[in-house]
């Protein structure tokens, strides 16, 4: 009898520890497992999972309880009270972070702490009513942007024989997508149960990257060989008139091609954020045809994710060596299709058009990733990614912010859509191509 239970006990625990295993295997291959990237991609999976249930949360507590204009203004009070202040904290974060090299672990942790316990605050909240939800969203907002932050400051850290920082990126970034795949469903059900229960759901899972990120290896708190890098213009600008060579060299100090690919990626983020918040406003209130709005927004959001991994899978296996090039060409497709979509609206345009911006925003943010390796001196250079990702972020709220006062016209909106996009290909559009027939410093390994 016992011999049977302990089968039956096997064959219910091998399909966990399998995948489990296989999971392992996938995250550690191709040396990931002995630097210590491996257990970085298991932790921003972790990160991604837990995100995604507060976001699940925010979203049904914020938007879909309320009637669409009652949504639109708490949607914007939401922008103001949390997006504002972020835009505002959002520099800093970076040069407070540079001061603390040594204790990276320890920062990582104190930020998936910091979003286990604001998830309970605003579980109350929810329940509530009260309005400590809107500090405690600004909190893990900030908290998530301090642990991107580091997180783009350790990589290079951890990276194996022969693996470019690119791929590395794109490694860990997809573990993020496929986990918050995973774990949207889980929300979904969790939420089913009560509002609360997704954020009690990230709970649980930012308390196991609490303790998950201490299991990176200890040359992660090593800031041996790094400075910090300076937003300055040029050498006359740090100088003044023929003063001595740049001492610490910034974005611009190295060539336009950095800067140029920063603004190309900036657009895209603002389309970003503006197709987020027009879109989810606009299809709540005049669904895909046929379709509810709920499963129309679902509709979007999954073309806008498959697109987004497809291109993280992509930038992990082109090998280029012009990466000005692709940005130039992914930016050029986005906006034809934005222009096409506004100009014969319809269902699926809008989800064509989800989908390749979610692509063009992951491999461009993987080439300008190819361009701070290739021209930012080792130095500086986790410290620029600290930067170049503060601008985004910054962009992406500029984008929602437009989004939301916008008319509820498709056409009107998706034309908006096209001129932010072409105003950041008509504005980096010369330099980059000018980068790319030079050559750059060096030859970048993309892959």
């Amino acid at each position: 009898m016992s011999g049977a239970v302990r089968a039956v006990g096997r064959a219910l625990h091998l399909p966990v520890t399998g995948t489990a295993r296989g999971i392992r295997r996938a995250t550690h291959a191709h040396g990931a497992g002995e630097s210590g990237l491996g257990k970085l991609i298991e932790l921003h999976a972790v990160n991604g999972a837990g995100d995604v249930m507060i976001t699940i949360a925010l979203a049904s507590t914020v938007f879909f309880s309320v009637p669409t204009d009652e949504a639109r203004g708490r949607v914007a009070l939401y922008l103001a009270i949390t997006m504002a202040p972020f835009t505002v904290l959002a520099p800093v974060i970076g040069p407070l972070l540079d001061r603390l090299p040594h204790g990276r672990r320890a920062a990582m942790a104190g930020a998936m702490l910091a979003r286990a316990l604001l998830a309970l605050i605003i579980s109350g909240a929810v329940a509530s009513g009260g309005l400590e939800l809107y500090p405690a969203a600004l909190g893990v907002l900030v908290a998530s942007k301090a642990y991107g932050v580091i997180r783009s400051a350790v990589v290079p850290r951890l990276l194996p024989p022969r693996f470019s920082l690119v791929k590395a990126n794109s490694r860990v970034t997809l573990a993020g997508l496929l986990a918050t795949g995973v774990a949207a469903p889980v929300g979904a059900g969790l939420h089913a149960i009560g509002d609360p229960w997704p954020l009690y759901g990230a709970f649980v899972i930012f308390v196991a990257g609490t303790f998950l990120s201490f299991s990176l290896p200890p040359k992660v708190d090593s800031a041996k060989g790094e400075a910090v890098a300076l937003l300055a213009a040029d050498e006359d600008h740090l100088h003044g008139p023929h003063r001595g060579p740049v001492k610490r060299p910034g974005l611009r100090t190295v060539g336009p091609a950095v800067t140029h690919a920063v603004g190309a990626n900036a657009a895209l983020r603002c389309l970003s954020g503006f197709l987020i918040f027009f879109l989810a406003f606009l299809l709540r209130e005049h669904p895909l045809t046929g379709e509810s709005a709920a499963v129309s927004l679902g509709i979007v959001g999954v073309s806008a994710g498959a697109g987004n991994a497809l291109g993280t899978a992509v930038g992990a296996w082109l090998r280029s060596r012009a990466p000005e090039v692709i940005i130039v060409t992914v930016v050029a497709v986005v906006l034809g299709t934005a222009i096409v979509a506004a100009l014969f609206f319809g269902a699926f345009l809008v989800a064509c058009l989800a989908a390749v911006a979610g692509f063009a925003q992951a491999l461009a943010k993987l080439s300008l990733d190819a361009l701070i390796q290739r021209d930012v001196p080792e130095l500086v250079r986790t410290s620029a990614f600290a930067r170049s990702e503060t601008l985004l972020q910054m962009a992406w709220v500029f984008g929602g912010a437009v989004g939301i006062v916008m008319p509820l016209n498709g056409t009107l909106g998706l034309s908006v859509a096209a001129v932010i996009v072409a105003a950041g290909w008509l504005a980096t559009l010369r330099g980059l191509l000018a980068s790319a027939r030079h050559g750059g410093r060096a030859g970048p390994r993309v892959a």
